[in-house]
């Protein structure tokens, strides 16, 4: 089969490797200048910028995608452990240095409650179970009610109606340890007082299997894939975008691209934004379940504020992962998800990958990113005027609490914010991370991995069923390869 696939992100780059390894005949088509998608590299005065995802979890999710295709992932990546995994510190000094050592695990806890160890051990515990229910739907498509239904009664038992929030409170009292466990779903766009307690298997997944990190950055993984794809005679055509997928007696047929020239195909895989796929690249008069009133009444996760940076000077106390609490936890929440305005404060994942691999900037110098999580474009915040303000104030926290005299040694930076995820990767509403992962939004509830208004056309990355981040759309590319099958 020919086939095309819309977009270079993870899940696409998964699907179109996969699919060219089973004997297709693929050719991805990527609207920006290299591949990555969301995963974007920037390279600027020496220092290299990874874009976008940069916490890698459940790495033999990367490495079967090679071995699928009879290579040595090897070859292509170089994958070292981290540690710790995020030093995770609180407005009043405290830190919780976070790894998979569980003494370490169970000292940090003493140190801030002692009367939270035995908790912390009724929640691993605990996890076991809803880890082992969570990872086994993570690769199963959700194409029918019945695919649900199954599911439903471990769902009740494991009470997934409870949000990750509500998860913690059950087995911490301290409140530093019930954010401290409570806020992965933020890793992948979603709000821990909505987001359904499944997601607590993140901690899970990161105590099983480490969190890693691809010498090069995340861009490495990229070129790797890029580089499998190529090598199993895959097409890639970059600088090019699509304007349309072609349907013809209600089956995807190719694409138009923006130039006018038809590409034609026996199947479509689209890994853009889904709700801009159906909005902007699917005619309405072929989407009769996916009208644009169904679309924009999904609920959407939040936008990012990141600014890249560089500077001449290390600074060695920095962990490779930081995540910085605010004053508020519940509150600023609210402010980013419900009421969609921009908070005078906040709280920050400070990445710094030069802490692990000095090719990322030139000798004697770190490269950063600071990400700042706020409202989508669903909100009244005008970014042409609040952005370099915005970034001051994060500079200026940083600098009186982190960074000493951060600003005399950034020799180089840019930004992007919710403007940028709308406008360069056509995302809904600005969105970082599409569908907002809630409980109603989940497995089947979720837009479906094969579309139920044209026939041939499937979707995979955030948007869909798994969900966002890492794990989540390389799962959905092996789910759409496993539906298309073998080549004939």
């Amino acid at each position: 089969m020919k086939i095309i696939v819309i977009g270079s992100g993870f899940g696409g780059l998964s699907a179109a490797c996969r699919l060219q390894a089973s004997g297709h005949a693929v050719t991805i088509i990527e609207k920006r200048d290299k591949l990555g998608g969301r995963a974007y590299v920037y390279e600027q005065d020496g220092f290299i910028f990874d874009g976008g995802p940069t916490i890698i979890t459940a790495p033999w999710l990367i490495n079967e995608i090679y071995e699928f295709a009879g290579k040595k992932p090897d070859d292509y990546i170089n994958l070292v452990k981290i540690d710790p995994f995020y030093n995770i510190r609180f407005p009043d000094g405290a830190v919780f240095n976070y790894n998979d050592d569980k003494e370490n695990l169970l000292d940090q806890i003493r140190k801030f409650n002692p009367n939270d160890v035995e908790g912390y051990q009724r929640f691993s515990k605990d996890l076991g179970e809803i880890y082992r229910v969570g990872f086994e739907l993570i690769d199963q498509p959700f194409t029918n009610v019945w695919d649900m239904v199954k599911v439903v009664p471990e769902m009740i038992k494991l009470r997934s109606d409870r949000s990750v929030v509500k998860f913690a409170q059950k087995y911490f009292k301290d409140e530093r340890l019930q954010q401290a466990f409570s806020f992965h779903p933020l890793l992948i766009g979603g709000n821990p007082f909505t987001a359904t307690s499944i997601y607590s298997m993140i901690h899970e997944l990161e105590q099983k299997f480490g969190v890693w990190f691809a010498m090069g950055g995340t861009g490495a993984l990229v070129r790797g894939f890029g580089d499998l794809f190529t090598d199993l005679g895959g097409k890639i055509l970059i600088e090019t975008e699509v304007s349309e997928i072609i349907v013809e007696k209600q089956k995807a047929k190719g694409v138009k691209l923006q130039s006018g020239e038809t590409i034609a195909a026996d199947a479509v895989v689209s890994n853009a934004d889904i709700a801009f796929t159906y909005l902007n690249l699917i005619p309405q008069k072929f989407r009769p379940k996916y009208t644009d009133r169904k679309v924009k009444s999904l609920t959407y996760s939040m936008s990012l504020f990141v600014v890249y940076f560089g500077t001449n000077r290390k600074y060695n106390d920095i962990a490779h992962h930081e995540i910085i609490m605010g004053k508020r936890y519940k509150e600023l929440l609210e402010d980013i998800f419900d009421k969609k305005i921009l908070a005078e404060d906040f709280s920050l994942y400070l990445h710094r990958p030069t802490a692990t691999d000095q090719s990322l900037a030139p000798e004697g110098c770190d490269s950063w990113y600071v990400l700042s999580p706020v409202p989508h474009l669903g909100g009244n915040v005008d970014w042409t005027t609040q952005a370099e303000p915005y970034k001051q104030t994060i500079y200026k926290f940083l600098e009186e609490n982190y960074l000493p005299d951060l600003r005399k040694h950034i020799v180089t930076e840019h930004h992007i914010d919710p403007l940028h995820f709308q406008d360069t990767l056509n995302s809904y509403l600005g969105s970082a991370f599409s569908i907002e992962p809630t409980l109603f939004q989940s497995a089947y509830l979720r837009p479906h991995n094969k579309s139920e208004d044209v026939g041939n056309l499937y979707f995979v990355g955030a948007g869909t069923h798994p969900g966002a981040g890492l794990p989540g759309v390389i799962s959905s590319g092996k789910i759409v390869a496993k539906m298309i099958g073998k080549a004939d």
